[in-house]
């Protein structure tokens, strides 16, 4: 086909079946022109050899069907500049251009009937459009089949483009919301570093800006708006916890009970680190003796059930126990109802609970999946 490349050409391994049909939109039209125009021939020559009008009559079909694929030409050339301007505009040039080839091809059809199917036949004057109203209907038809499908395709395209669109916007409110953890993490870490500077415990400074580098590269080496295993962030909180041990010592006690069948499941990066951040903040420190935090993660049938809790004071300690209903302590538990909305929709659980023994919890409830394996 004129205007193909050979970077056109579909993979050796790929099958032109296998193609949408309209993926080639110039391909699809001659397709579908050269198929109905034939479709026309054959039907107009088995009505004719019904009636038994003999060979003339083939002559006289052919004819016809040569001079509605050369009009029908011509209004597609003219329809893919119309289809772009204002409706009104179209459909009036439209019906106007229609109408002029319908009486067009009507005077070459009655021409062509008493040329080669009845030969005495002398038509004159308004004779010659006996057979507009046949035309108008088959070119009409022929039109609204034209702009039908090229409407379709737009409409397609159009929906999408905002299919991506969407998907970008949301990739970027994730990112950002990714992206409002690390001020906030980094403050208190360097500020944990200034101190020890102070104190003059370099050891110990230089200890924990090695693994705060080892924290931020794996910020910046994976995807803000992607996910992770549950193993590998499970990781990132024991990077996490092992700068804040440097701060807490025995007072930061943390535990980790992970389901081998849920080490493989897949959730947004850096999730639970804020909800790391807040037990520290309102359990660790508000407590000379320190506090335990525990994460657990365990596979339900499809879903995965992650919960964070500690051993704080609990509920009423300046603010720390709060529904989803209630304002966010900076950005910890906001964050995460966003960014778990982002991601899943409505099809997760976001819950906060007072333990039976005091401290206070989160539960997250999200589908179940791997690599490889989508939302349905």
């Amino acid at each position: 086909m004129a205007g193909s490349t050979r970077d056109d050409a579909p993979p050796p391994h790929v099958s032109l079946q296998q193609q949408p049909f309209f993926e080639d939109k110039n391909r699809a039209f001659w397709i579908l022109q050269s198929a109905g125009w034939a479709g026309y021939f054959v039907l107009r020559t088995l009505s004719g050899v019904a009636n038994s009008f003999g060979f003339t009559f083939v002559l006289h079909t052919a004819l016809l069907t040569a001079t509605g694929y050369s009009m029908t030409m011509l209004m597609a050339a003219a329809f893919r500049r119309l289809i772009r301007l204002p409706p009104i505009i179209t459909w009036a040039t439209s019906i106007v251009l229609v109408l002029i080839a319908s009486a067009s091809f009507s005077a070459i059809e009655t021409w062509s009937h008493a040329t080669f199917v009845r030969p005495g036949l002398r038509p004159q004057g308004i004779e010659f459009l006996s057979a507009i109203l046949l035309d108008f209907s088959l070119l009409a038809a022929w039109s609204a089949l034209y702009y039908g499908i090229n409407y379709y395709l737009i409409l397609e395209k159009q929906t999408d483009q905002l299919l991506q669109l969407e998907h970008q916007a949301s990739a970027a409110q994730l990112a950002m919301l990714r992206y409002q953890l690390n001020p906030h993490f980094l403050f208190n870490t360097l500020n944990s570093i200034s101190t020890l500077v102070l104190l003059k415990q370099t050891e110990r400074a230089n200890a924990m800006l090695s693994r705060l580098s080892s924290f931020l590269r794996y910020t910046l080496v994976n995807e803000p708006a992607g996910q992770v295993t549950v193993a590998q962030e499970v990781e990132t909180l024991k990077l996490y916890l092992e700068i804040e041990k440097m701060r807490f010592e025995d007072r930061l006690r943390p535990h980790f009970h992970i389901d081998p069948a849920a080490t493989k499941a897949r959730m947004p990066s850096l999730l639970l680190q804020p909800l790391i951040e807040n037990a520290i903040k309102y359990a660790v420190t508000a407590q000379e003796e320190g506090a335990d935090i525990s994460v657990d993660a365990r596979k339900l049938g499809s879903r995965l059930l992650i919960s964070v809790s500690d051993t704080g004071p609990g509920p009423g300690s300046d603010g720390q126990a709060l529904n989803p209903g209630q304002p966010s302590t900076g950005v910890g538990l906001a964050n995460i109802r966003d960014r778990l909305a982002q991601a899943y929709g409505p099809d997760h659980r976001f819950e906060t609970q007072t333990n039976t023994d005091g401290g206070f919890g989160v539960i997250i409830e999200i589908p179940y999946q791997i690599e490889g394996e989508e939302l349905k």
